[in-house]
């Protein structure tokens, strides 16, 4: 079955996987994981996190593979999946302001000595606190972000807002945290 499976053509593999067959989309995979791999490499340049996601594109791929209505542009709009995957997973590491590294360094797991779990927990602290004080919709924004793990595009649809305001809503409330977290060492 296999053999017959890598005869078919692109197209035909994407009609047959759009009416159950789970073999062909799995050739779909095949055939299309080295592109992935390498639009999430470009776009992460971190080989374990590219694998994930690669892993991520795939299974929206499968999830929304009907709503797909040109077999032919499969190519194309897995490579549009992937770019946008990739982005919002880069998006989460990279560190635009210092309100990122804040919220990121404050919201990281790795605590070794009993004095840095005490610090992290006091931090952690603080920007529950700043969150707090934050106006609904930021703090809503960052808590879809930071601590729901929602990407971008998951929350697009959640506040049912484009994507490029989500991004600058993002940008605003961490900047806003970023001014209560400043305030509190101030005072």
């Amino acid at each position: 079955m296999l053999e017959v499976a890598e005869s078919y053509s692109t197209g035909e593999l994407v009609r047959r996987a759009q009416a159950g067959d789970r073999e062909s989309f799995g050739q779909l995979c095949e055939r299309f994981q080295s592109t992935v791999m390498a639009v999430a490499l470009g776009r992460v340049r971190n080989l374990a996190e590219a694998e994930e996601v690669c892993q991520e594109v795939f299974i929206r791929a499968m999830l929304r593979l009907e709503q797909l209505r040109e077999a032919e542009a499969f190519a194309g709009w897995l490579r549009s999946i992937a770019v946008r995957v990739a982005i919002n997973r880069a998006s989460r590491r990279r560190l635009v302001s210092g309100s990122d590294l804040v919220v990121d360094d404050l919201l990281a797991g790795d605590e070794d000595s009993g004095e840095d779990r005490l610090l992290t927990e006091e931090r952690r602290a603080e920007v529950q606190a700043g969150l707090a004080r934050l106006g609904q919709l930021d703090r809503e924004t960052l808590q879809a972000f930071y601590f729901d793990d929602l990407s971008l595009l998951e929350m697009a649809e959640a506040f049912r807002a484009p994507v490029g305001t989500i991004k600058r809503r993002l940008h605003v409330a961490r900047h806003r945290l970023a001014e209560q977290l400043q305030s509190t060492v101030s005072v």
